[in-house]
Order: structure tokens, then C-alpha cells, then sequence
């Protein structure tokens, strides 16, 4: 017997709408086909190869379905009972020897896609009190987090583009044609773009490589890897140069206007193009486009992240925005409002956005956004002293992939005091826990994009429960993370793990009725909490954040809001309308203004200038997605493997017959090396290669038979993680300099 369901797909940020098929003519039910739902208000039935493959990694073998506890070294099956005595056995004694803050958590990317990775990994870092926290953040987007949080005064005022309604797109380090968008979600990125072809609109791409996207473009412009930053200061030089500049109707809402011109003065094409590697011509036409275009959105991603100037490059792509009168209006780059999020603040001054409230304990790394250098995990365990992490708790990650330096990680986690993976995986990080905690797969897992819904191109809102319950009776990830954050209280892990959420309804509402801009003020916490619906906590937490929402019903002050309960009756999702001018609702900075020039970016420009005209290397390494593939965690799905989604060494042809490659290269870096397959592609600029992230899966003591059959190197061993952007502690991934030579 087969019956169908409805499921948001969690594997990437396009968060597409599924209708998946559930068999149970075997008496254990399964998921069995995924396709697109033709009807979800935001996908309209697209759906990729990840998408599609949703019941090969829900049925994969290899998940945990038990969890293992480490007995005379050696990982083994234990009940949940043993598993959770054993966390509190472990964690216990460390906590009692030296305290929460000698405790690290490193949280990995899927925890953006999963309700317990939103609601309750936050919990369990408040619980320990450490502020030894490390995430795939400073791997990927903290630059944009940083450049925001100082423009605005939010480091999650996110600007996305407009793209079912620009005129001109420019999409600078970003290749949605195959990583279906990021930081702006957008289901079918790929026909967004073909529409805005079909109604007369230009694209834009800049990237080194000739990428899906870039093929697509009107215009290519290929730079040196890490020179987005100063290409950019080059096209606000123009901008100001030729009297391009119009901030429209924001203008009297934004100060530093001419502190930014004084800076981009020493920018000018004719003196960037050389470095860039982009003719000082294209740069000014490129700018002139820009600013004539009704409407442009200029949008950048990881390639202007993880390079040496990410938070500048992340800041100089608002810059432009604001500059051509291009931000918070229709076809430009605009604000989107979740319907989880807090209800827009009332206009007026905020407390603004600082880093660096303390320091990291051995190379004093500032902290951004709470987080300490995903970088820096290794050094911080396996560095004496005081203040020497003791243990370490990982949520869904793969730091010894993920992150530079992975044999040191690799090394440093085999010597930690206790170590706790909550993952569905024996991967290359977590073998080397002394318990391991596997959450239940997807099916059986609720949904709603807490986080990714605050960076749709449309406005909507959707959820789905669960579409099988837990085989045997196994813990969700809620309880998982909420009987930790039951530990770490001092209840036990035996405790109800309903008393974590009621105590995080209790403390929200309690400030809400505080608050005498809230609908709810001066109202009774208990009345409230009784009203909330839903038949766990995780849903009773979710309909308070829809009710105290933008779109909510205030608990009945606005009738016709959201609810849990109308959200669940539309299991399509509810179109909430296009993107809506917002800016005054936005802004948080002391000044209550857009602080164009922020003093600290401001100072660091100075480190811009000074690397013009630096000797460049002879070969740089970037990295580069694909449409099979999300990061380490994917590789274990077997009909996502083959095709284009392989480990090689993307060389240019007249770069490899200089250099003799045939089959295989010894790539070198500041790390160590490897040897992997070249392949020759016309695409990439001379003098750059590329090899994909989250390859090398043949450490002993996994679990992964699929991907260890084709392993792959890991890229980020070239790195040995000394190369950061100092604003905001990301490690430099793009343009890593590299010496090449045939493997033989």
C-alpha cells in the first residue's frame, strides 16, 4: 500500500516543496519517490537531483539508527538510556572539573535546515555558559554578517535580490544555476534567471571560472580570485568619477556618502585593472550599466566570503546597491520579512552591531556574532594553558573536512577529554566521539525554515509535521537536544524534555508582555501559554513565534494573522506577497541612519590598498559546487554520485601542457598536499584551479561505504588556517596560492 505526503525539502536553501511516496506494503514504512509539488506557493514544483534523492538518504544504511558509546575504545550499539548516562557521565565530570566554558560546540551547516538545529542548539549553548563556540559561519557567511550588522546595526538585516522583478542582475562569487541560491532563497533559481532573460533583462556574472551561471550571462568577467573587493571599490570610483551616484529615495536615511567617495578616490579602474585582471574599460562600463539599468540587484556570495577582503567585498556589494538608489526598492536589493521573525521594530536609533566582546584564548581572535574562528577549534584543544577546552560537543558538522588544517582538528579531537557528536553519521569528525546521538532522518523530522525564510525573494509561510513518527520509539532531534539542555541544568537527562520549551515560552512571553509596543502587553504569561496549539513542544514554541510575528494574530489583536493552525490548514504554504520597501523598520544603528562608512571597514581599507599591486602567484586555488552535492554530508547518497559530482582538479588546457599534467597532479599549498585527477577545462581562467569542498573521506573508522568508495581528497588540507579576514574570522577558502607539478 502507498500513500502520499507533503515535505519541504531540507537539503539545500532553495527549499523546495515535495510530494513524497510512503510505502507500506511491507509493514515498515519508507519513503519511496520524491517529486516537486506543482502546487507549493514558493517552488511551483521545481525540484533538483538533492531533492529528488531525499529517499536515498532517508533510507540510507549507513545512518545510525542506535546510539554508540565508546567502551575500551571502541565505538558500540547502546540503548538511549546508556547513551544519555553516558553524556551526563561525561559532560558531568568536566563540568564539575572546570566548568561550562571549558567546553566547546561546533554547530555545522545543517543545522540551518532542521527546527531543532534553530530552536534548541541555541538552548544548549546558553546552558553551558561557553563562549568556545565555533560554526560552518565563519567557513562561509559571517563577512556578510559583519558588513550588515554595520551598515544597518543587524548582522541578520539581510539584503537579497529581487529577481522575479530586476532589470539587471549582477552575481559576483555565486553560481545559483547550480547551488540553487544562497542567502537568498529562491526555489528554481535557475528559471528565475532564464525569466529575467525572456523579459528583456541583462546578467552579469563575475567569477573566475566559466560556470553554469557565468554561461548564461550577457556579460563574463573573469578576475583574479580575490580581487572582487577591489573591483568592486573600482565600480563605486566610476560611480562617483561620472556622476552615476543617485540614492533615490533613501537618501536623507544614509550617512557617509562622501567619506566613501574619499575612499574609493585611490580605486580607479586604470589602477585596479592589472591587479583584478579586468580591463579598466569593462570595470566602467560594468558601473555605467549598473546605474542606468530602471532597476539592478547586485548579489554576492561565498567567492566574495572566504577571500582574503570578504568583509569588505560582502559591504562594497550594498554599497553599490545603495549608491544607484538600488536598495529597499522593487527590482533592487530588498529586505524579506519571515513570518517567524520579530515584528519590525518602530523606527528610530538601536544599539548598533560591535565584535570582539572578548577574545579567542590562544591567537586572540575577536568574537563575531558570539562565534570564535571555526579556524581556531584545533589550537583551543590541543593548546595548554588555562582556558583549554576539556570537551566538545558537535551538531550536525564535519569540522575535520570542513574546516582548514583537518589533520590537525583530526589529531586534536582524538586527544580531547569527552566528545559528544549529535549526527546521523559515523563521518570523519565523529568517529572520534565518545557518544554519538542520531537524530531520525528527514521523514521523520518536522519543518519549517526559521532561518531561511528570513531570506526569501518572495514572502511565504509553510510547515510540515513529520511524515513518519520514529521507528521504535527513537527520540526526535527536539528531545535529543532538549534532554542535553536537561543535563546541562542539572534536572538529568530522565527529566521532561517538555520543561525546556515551556521554560522558553514562559521567558519570551514574560518579555513580550513587557514590551508596550507588543500586542500582547500588560497581558497574563499563563493566558498566553494555554492559547498556544500544537502536539509538541517544538510546535507550541513555533505558533507563539507566528502569532508574535509581522504576520501574526497578537493573540487575537489582529484576528485574521497567522496561527499554527491556519499555517498547518494550507499544507501548500501561504503566499505572503513580493518584497516590500522596509528600510526605516530596519535600520538599528545608533545614528538610526545606514552608516555607509563604517570606521572599522573604513581602517581596513587601507589593507585594500596596499595589496594592489602585490605580486600575484603563479596558481590559486578556488573551490566550486555541484548540483549532486552539499558539502561532506552528501556524498554517502548513491544516486547522487557519478556525472559531474567527482573530486578533480579543474586546470586550464594551456596551463596543464605547461606544466605536463595528464592524469594526476601534486597540488601543494600552505597546509600539505595531495594527489588528485586533473581535469582540463577551458573554462577557468589561466593561473586558477579548482577542486570542490568536503572530499576525502578515507580516514579508518567510518561509516560511509558509499563515499569511501570514491573518497576524493580534502581540499581544505592545502590550508593550514593562518589566512583569515581579521573583521569577521572566516578562513580564506578562495584564492589560496598553490604549486602544481604532475603526480609522478
Amino acid at each position: 500500500m502507498t500513500e502520499s505526503a507533503l515535505r519541504i525539502c531540507p537539503l539545500c536553501e532553495a527549499t523546495c516543496g515535495l510530494v513524497v511516496t510512503i510505502d507500506r506494503s511491507d509493514g515498515a514504512a519508507r519513503i519511496t519517490h520524491a517529486r516537486g509539488d506543482a502546487d507549493d506557493v514558493f517552488s511551483a514544483g521545481f525540484v533538483c537531483p538533492k531533492g529528488a534523492s531525499l529517499p536515498g538518504l532517508d533510507n540510507d544504511p549507513d545512518r545510525l539508527s542506535r546510539p554508540l558509546i565508546r567502551r575500551d575504545g571502541v565505538l558500540v550499539e547502546a540503548s538511549w538510556d546508556e547513551a544519555f548516562d553516558a553524556v551526563a557521565a561525561g559532560l558531568g565530570g568536566v563540568l564539575s572539573a572546570h566548568g561550562g566554558t571549558s567546553v566547546g560546540v561546533y554547530l555545522g551547516n545543517p543545522n540551518a535546515h532542521t527546527v531543532a538545529g534553530a530552536l534548541y542548539a541555541p538552548v544548549i549553548v546558553k546552558a553551558l555558559g561557553t563562549r568556545q563556540v565555533f560554526s560552518a559561519s565563519t567557513l562561509d557567511q559571517m563577512p556578510k554578517h559583519v558588513s550588515l550588522g554595520y551598515l544597518f546595526g543587524s548582522p541578520v538585516a539581510f539584503t537579497v535580490p529581487d529577481i522575479d522583478r530586476t532589470d539587471h542582475l549582477v552575481i559576483i562569487g555565486a553560481n545559483p544555476m547550480v547551488s540553487n541560491g544562497s542567502l537568498a532563497t529562491a526555489a528554481d533559481f535557475p528559471g528565475k534567471l532564464r525569466a529575467l532573460r525572456r523579459r528583456g533583462g541583462r546578467l552579469t556574472v563575475i567569477d573566475p571560472a566559466r560556470t553554469r551561471t557565468a554561461a548564461l550571462a550577457d556579460r563574463h568577467l573573469a578576475p583574479r580570485p580575490g580581487t572582487d573587493a577591489a573591483l568592486l571599490f573600482a565600480v563605486v570610483h566610476v560611480l562617483f568619477d561620472e556622476g552615476l551616484t543617485d540614492l533615490g529615495e533613501i537618501a536623507a536615511q544614509v550617512d557617509g556618502v562622501d567619506e566613501v567617495r574619499a575612499l574609493a578616490e585611490a580605486f580607479a579602474p586604470e589602477t585596479v585593472a592589472e591587479h583584478c585582471g579586468v580591463p579598466a574599460a569593462e570595470i566602467r562600463e560594468l558601473a555605467r550599466e549598473i546605474a542606468a539599468a530602471p532597476s539592478a540587484a547586485v548579489y554576492g556570495r561565498i567567492g566574495t566570503s572566504t577571500v582574503e577582503f570578504g568583509t569588505i567585498g560582502s559591504w562594497l556589494v550594498d554599497v553599490v546597491n545603495i549608491l544607484t538608489g538600488n536598495l529597499d526598492r522593487p527590482g533592487g536589493a530588498m529586505f524579506p520579512l519571515g513570518a517567524a521573525a520579530p515584528a519590525p521594530r518602530k523606527p528610530g536609533p538601536g544599539r548598533g552591531f560591535v565584535t570582539g566582546r572578548w577574545h579567542s584564548r590562544v591567537s586572540g581572535h575577536p568574537e563575531v556574532l558570539s562565534e570564535l574562528p571555526a579556524a581556531a577549534l584545533a589550537e583551543e584543544i590541543d593548546t595548554p594553558g588555562d582556558g583549554q577546552l576539556k570537551a566538545v560537543i558537535t551538531i550536525a558538522g564535519n569540522p575535520v573536512l570542513s574546516a582548514p588544517d583537518g589533520a590537525r582538528l583530526d589529531r586534536a579531537l582524538a586527544g580531547v577529554g569527552f566528545m559528544l557528536s549529535v549526527d546521523p553519521y559515523l563521518n570523519e569528525t565523529t568517529r572520534h566521539a565518545d557518544v554519538v546521538l542520531p537524530p531520525p532522518p528527514p521523514s521523520a523530522s518536522p519543518h519549517f525554515d526559521f532561518a531561511l525564510n528570513n531570506l526569501a525573494v518572495h514572502n511565504n509561510v509553510r510547515y510540515t509535521p513529520p511524515v513518519l513518527p520514529p521507528a521504535d520509539g527513537r527520540p526526535d532531534e527536539a528531545e535529543i537536544l532538549s534532554r542535553l539542555a536537561l543535563i546541562l541544568y542539572g534536572v538529568g537527562p530522565h527529566g521532561d524534555p517538555g520543561l525546556v520549551d515551556d521554560q522558553v515560552i514562559a521567558a519570551t512571553l514574560a518579555k513580550a508582555t513587557t514590551d508596550p509596543n507588543s500586542p500582547v502587553h500588560g497581558r497574563p504569561v499563563e493566558e498566553l501559554a494555554a492559547v498556544l496549539t500544537g502536539v509538541r513542544g517544538y510546535e507550541r514554541r513555533l505558533d507563539m513565534m507566528l502569532r508574535l510575528g509581522p504576520y501574526g494574530d497578537g493573540f487575537g489583536a489582529h484576528p485574521d494573522g497567522l496561527t499554527l493552525d491556519k499555517v498547518k490548514a494550507a499544507p501548500h504554504g501561504i503566499d505572503l506577497g513580493p518584497l516590500k520597501p522596509r528600510l526605516a523598520q530596519v535600520i538599528s544603528t545608533p545614528s538610526g541612519k545606514v552608516e555607509l562608512a563604517p570606521p572599522a571597514l573604513v581602517a581596513d581599507t587601507a589593507r585594500l590598498r596596499a595589496s594592489i599591486g602585490r605580486a600575484g602567484e603563479a596558481f590559486v586555488l578556488i573551490g566550486r559546487r555541484h548540483l549532486r552535492s552539499n558539502n561532506s554530508w552528501m556524498h554517502n547518497v548513491a544516486a547522487l554520485t557519478g556525472g559531474s559530482n567527482r573530486c578533480t582538479l579543474q586546470v586550464h588546457p594551456d596551463d596543464a601542457a605547461e606544466l605536463g599534467l595528464t592524469d594526476s597532479a601534486k597540488v601543494r599549498g600552505p597546509g600539505g598536499e595531495v594527489i588528485v585527477p586533473v581535469e582540463v577545462t577551458p573554462g577557468l581562467r589561466r593561473g586558477v584551479v579548482s577542486l570542490p569542498h568536503g572530499w576525502g573521506h578515507d580516514r579508518a573508522d567510518t561509516r560511509l561505504a558509499v563515499a569511501a568508495t570514491e573518497p576524493g581528497v580534502n581540499a581544505n588540507q592545502l590550508n593550514d588556517g593562518s589566512a583569515l579576514d581579521p573583521l569577521s574570522g572566516t578562513a580564506v577558502l578562495n584564492g589560496i596560492p598553490v604549486d602544481i607539478a604532475p603526480a609522478g
